[in-house]
C-alpha cells in the first residue's frame, strides 16, 4: 500500500470511530429523554389521582353539608307547623 492509501484508510477509521461514538451518544441521550418523559408521566398520573381524590372528597363533604341542611330544613318545617 502506498502512503496516500494508508492516510485515507486512517481517516476512514477515524470517521467510523466518530460515527460509532456519535451513535452511542445519541442512544444514551434517547434513553435519558425517555426516562425523563416517564418520570414526568408518573408525576402527571400522580397529580391526576390526587385531584380525583380531592374531587371525591369534595363531593362527600358537599353531600354531608346537603344532608345537614336538609335535616335543619325539616326541623324548621316541623317547628313552623307546630306554631
Amino acid at each position: 500500500m502506498s502512503e496516500p492509501d494508508n492516510f485515507i484508510l486512517t481517516l476512514l477509521r477515524e470517521i467510523r470511530a466518530e460515527i460509532a461514538n456519535t451513535k452511542m451518544e445519541v442512544a444514551e441521550s434517547r434513553r435519558e429523554t425517555r426516562a425523563g418523559f416517564e418520570s414526568v408521566n408518573k408525576k402527571i398520573e400522580s397529580l391526576k389521582q390526587a385531584m380525583h381524590g380531592e374531587s371525591v372528597l369534595g363531593r362527600y363533604a358537599s353531600a354531608e353539608f346537603e344532608d345537614r341542611i336538609e335535616a335543619i330544613e325539616k326541623r324548621l318545617e316541623k317547628l313552623e307547623k307546630g306554631h
